[in-house]
């Protein structure tokens, strides 16, 4: 797959459907889709537009005249490709593709896409593989010759074998028993990995985002890490942890996270969980903002609604960064400053410039500095009931047994010593 890639010429389509409950401002939604296909490296990107419809036409989505339109407009540009940013029944791709002339891919179809293309770790292929199968289930229009690829593009855009239209269901449902068998073993690993870190003494610190927030610039800023920062949508797919000391705080292990997105496939929704699962872990959750985005209450609003769903309580502390401040005019940025300055679980900063770092990491380490502490205990031989819930909390450091009982060492949380003296 990675042999000199030809690259396909692509044209995105928003159609701004009037009836539609959950219709997004146009303009926005169609960079953001555009941004969203700049993020396959063999596209490219040769025009742009917004299709306004009064209601969807149930076999070809447009109407007749345009579909006319638009069949000159790509004969005369060469294109190969269409993009359409929303969902497109497996009737109308169908229909649309012969009127047409050519290959199209609807907004989940783009996103499994990219996923397949940045996802890095076992798990990460696993998923974007079984979130592919589910939505090629329901379309019988591909063919399945990619199946046995481990990794590089899900064989929509390019590839071989678009010849063959009848995809074996049966193959399918095979392929998805034994993909999700390697999942539970993959998942099973990391929850090992995750009690392996629950006793480490180390708060887990998530950053969430919707997508280009600037997390990953945040996280290599930090960290001083070099994880993948492009100016790109799903830069990171897979969770990235790394130990960062805080000055005069604790050791703290960050967390960066696959950025969220409006309108997330359902089928993508369900197999990230896993990868989201850092986030249900952490001890506090930092929601980074990119502030200079036109839509970035929207964003912010998107990202509530996926954690909330995620079953993130309302319990968990969380800080809220607005990023790219170096994007804004002098004024813009003075007032936002100003803003924060009144708002103890705010910050202001610029993960490029590194304006606004030290302050963050403070508010961080001052949040943490009561989350895990050590503190030895003796229990004497009698109280097996206290020592046996020491042991299912995870806690134990060490033990020793003396004359009359147990020395034992633990790390715990305020909240497990309370808990412990209430029993």
């Amino acid at each position: 797959m990675d042999h000199d890639r030809i690259s396909t010429r692509a044209w995105v389509l928003h159609p701004d459907i009037r009836t539609d409950p959950d219709r997004r401002a146009s303009a926005p939604a169609l960079e953001e889709a555009i941004a969203l296909a700049a993020a396959l490296p063999d596209l490219e990107v040769v025009g742009a537009t917004i299709v306004p419809l009064p209601k969807a036409h149930a076999g070809m989505l447009f109407g007749k005249g345009k579909i006319e339109e638009l069949k000159t407009q790509f004969e005369a540009a060469e294109i190969e490709l269409v993009l359409i940013d929303g969902p497109v029944t497996p009737v109308q791709q169908r229909n649309l593709e012969k009127a047409l002339g050519v290959k199209l891919l609807d907004r989940t179809g783009l996103i499994l896409e990219i996923f397949s293309d940045r996802a890095r770790t076992r798990e990460g292929v696993l998923q974007v593989e079984m979130a592919a199968l589910s939505y090629q289930r329901t379309r019988l229009v591909r063919a399945w010759t990619h199946l046995e690829r481990q990794r590089g593009g899900l064989g929509f855009v390019g590839g071989p074998g678009e010849t063959q239209i009848e995809a074996d269901r049966r193959a399918i449902d095979e392929q998805l028993v034994r993909l999700r068998r390697q999942l539970d073993k993959v998942v099973k690993t990391r929850e090992l990995h995750r009690k392996a870190r629950a006793k480490v003494p180390f708060p887990i610190v998530a950053l969430v985002g919707y997508t280009n927030a600037g997390k990953s610039t945040l996280f290599n800023r930090l960290t001083g890490a070099d994880v993948m920062a492009k100016d790109m949508l799903f830069a990171t797919l897979d969770p990235t942890m790394r130990r960062v000391a805080l000055p005069d705080g604790p050791e703290i292990i960050l967390s960066d996270t696959v950025g969220f997105i409006s309108d997330l496939p359902t089928e993508l929704v369900a197999s990230f969980r896993a990868t989201l699962e850092e986030v249900l872990a952490a001890d506090l959750i930092v929601h980074v903002r990119d502030i200079s985005h036109a839509e970035t209450d929207e964003q912010a609003r998107d990202v509530e609604t996926i954690l909330n769903s995620l079953g993130v309580d309302q319990e968990r502390a969380q800080i809220e960064v607005w990023n790219k401040l170096d994007l804004l005019d002098p004024e813009a940025q003075d007032a936002l400053r100003a803003r924060a300055a009144r708002d103890d679980g705010l910050f202001c900063l610029s993960a490029l410039t590194g304006e606004g770092i030290s302050a963050l990491l403070t508010a961080i380490a001052e949040i943490l500095q009561g989350t895990r502490f050590e503190e030895d205990l003796h229990l004497s031989f009698s109280e097996g009931r206290q020592r046996a819930w020491l042991f299912q909390q995870d806690v134990v450091q060490t033990e020793s047994q003396t004359d009359d009982g147990f020395d034992i060492a633990v790390i715990w949380t305020a909240r497990q010593q309370a808990q412990f003296k209430a029993l």
